[in-house]
C-alpha cells in the first residue's frame, strides 16, 4: 500500500548502468531515481531489469528483485531486436508497469509504458552531423508516441517530444532530475584538488565530455577572454573526453572521470563552471555545480534557463566573448560557497522526482 491505494507493480530497466551511459546523465538518473522510490517506499514493488551478459552494477540496497534480459546485437540493430524482444520480456514477466530510461522500447507492450525522456538532441541540434545518432535512436523516436505517459526531465524536452517524438501533450509529464547527496560544499576541498591536481583554487571549470555539441572551440575563446580580465586564470576539464574531443586542449588541466567526491571537491574549489553547451535536455552539470556552491556562466538556450534561473549568468547562445566575461566576473565572487546556487539546487530533490513518478505508475496503471 502506498498512499492508501494498492501500488501497482513496476518492472524497471536499469541496463543502462551497465554500459558506458553508467557513468552519464542517464546512469546518475538511474542511481537517483532508484534511491528516491526506495526512500519513498516503493521498492518493494519494483524489479529491476538487468543484462545476464554485463556485470550487475553497483545498486543502493533495498527489497527491490532482479530480472534478467538476454540480447544478441548491441550498436544500431539494438534497437530492432530491441523491439521485438522487450515485448518478450514483459510478457513473461508480468509487470503492471513497465519504465523505460532510454529510447529502448518495445514494439508492443502487454501492459502500460512509462518512458523517461532525457532529450531529442539528434532531432533538436547539430543538423547533418547527427545523422548517425538518428539512424541509432530512429525507431525508440517512433515507439515513443505510443507511451502511457512520457517523463521530460525539463520542459524544453517536453517541448521537444511534442515537435520531434510527435507526442500527445496529455500524455507528458515534467519530471526534472536533481543531484546525489555528494554534490555539497565541502570542508578542505581546495587543499585536496591543489594536492591530487596540483591546481589552485579559483578556476574556470568544464564538466563533460567535449564533443561538437559542448562546443570546444567556444570553451577555449571563453578562457581566452576571462583570462584578459583575470590573468593567470587556469581552466579545468574533468570528465570522460568522449570520442569528438579535439586532440589538445592547450593549457587546460584535463582530469578526466572522477568518482563523486572528487567531482565535489572539484566543484567546490572552482571560481565558476562555464558551460558553453549549445544544447541540453536537462544539463546536469549546472545543478551539480550549484549544489555544491559553484557559480554557473553558460548560453541561454534549450533547458539551461530552467536550471540556472537567477543563480548564474547566462548570455545570448553562441557568445563566447560574453561567456568569458561573465565567467571571469563569476570567478572574482570572494563569497563561497555561493548562497544563490545552493538555494537554487534545493527546488530539485529526488524525493519530489520519485514521488512525481511514482504517481505517474498510478495513473497508467489505472
Amino acid at each position: 500500500m502506498i498512499g492508501g491505494t494498492v501500488a501497482p507493480s513496476v518492472l524497471l530497466d536499469v541496463r543502462p548502468l551497465q554500459g558506458p551511459s553508467g557513468k552519464r546523465g542517464v546512469g546518475s538518473y538511474a542511481t537517483g531515481l532508484l534511491k528516491g522510490l526506495i526512500e519513498q517506499g516503493f521498492d518493494s514493488q519494483l524489479t529491476l531489469l538487468l543484462d545476464a551478459r554485463l556485470p550487475e552494477p553497483e545498486l543502493p540496497p533495498g527489497r527491490y528483485r532482479s530480472a534478467a534480459s538476454r540480447r544478441r546485437y548491441r550498436g544500431n540493430f539494438s534497437a530492432y531486436e530491441e523491439a521485438v524482444a522487450l515485448g518478450a520480456d514483459l510478457a513473461r514477466l508480468r509487470p503492471d508497469v513497465y519504465h523505460a530510461i532510454d529510447l529502448r522500447l518495445p514494439g508492443r507492450s502487454p501492459c502500460a509504458l512509462v518512458v523517461t525522456l532525457h532529450d531529442l538532441i539528434p532531432w533538436a541540434f547539430g543538423g547533418s552531423r547527427m545523422w548517425g545518432e538518428r539512424l541509432r535512436y530512429w525507431l525508440g523516436r517512433r515507439l515513443l508516441r505510443r507511451a502511457d505517459l512520457v517523463l521530460a526531465v525539463s520542459q524544453s524536452t517536453a517541448d521537444d517530444a511534442v515537435r520531434f517524438g510527435g507526442v500527445d501533450k496529455k500524455r507528458l509529464r515534467v519530471v526534472p532530475e536533481a543531484v546525489d547527496d555528494v554534490f555539497k560544499p565541502s570542508d578542505g576541498a581546495s587543499n585536496r584538488v591543489a594536492d591530487r591536481f596540483g591546481v589552485k583554487s579559483g578556476y574556470l571549470l568544464f564538466v563533460g565530455a567535449l564533443d561538437a555539441r559542448k562546443d570546444p572551440a567556444s570553451l577555449l575563446r571563453a578562457w581566452s577572454v576571462a583570462r584578459e580580465a583575470r590573468p593567470g586564470l587556469q581552466l579545468v576539464i574533468a570528465g570522460e573526453p568522449g570520442s569528438q574531443a579535439p586532440p589538445v586542449m592547450l593549457g587546460a588541466h584535463v582530469l578526466g572521470h572522477l568518482s563523486g567526491p572528487e567531482l565535489a571537491d572539484v566543484y567546490t574549489a572552482a571560481g565558476c563552471l562555464v558551460f558553453p553547451s549549445r544544447y541540453e535536455g536537462f544539463g546536469l552539470p549546472c545543478l551539480e555545480a550549484l549544489a555544491c556552491g559553484c557559480p554557473v556562466a553558460a548560453y541561454r538556450n534549450s533547458s539551461l534557463p530552467e536550471v540556472v534561473d537567477g543563480a548564474g549568468e547566462l548570455v545570448a547562445d553562441g557568445d563566447a566573448d560574453a561567456l568569458g566575461a561573465a565567467a571571469a566576473k563569476l570567478a572574482g565572487v570572494t563569497d563561497r560557497p555561493w548562497k544563490p546556487g545552493i538555494e537554487r539546487a534545493k527546488a530539485f530533490s529526488w524525493r519530489k522526482a520519485a514521488r512525481d513518478t511514482i504517481a505517474a505508475y498510478k495513473i497508467v496503471a489505472r
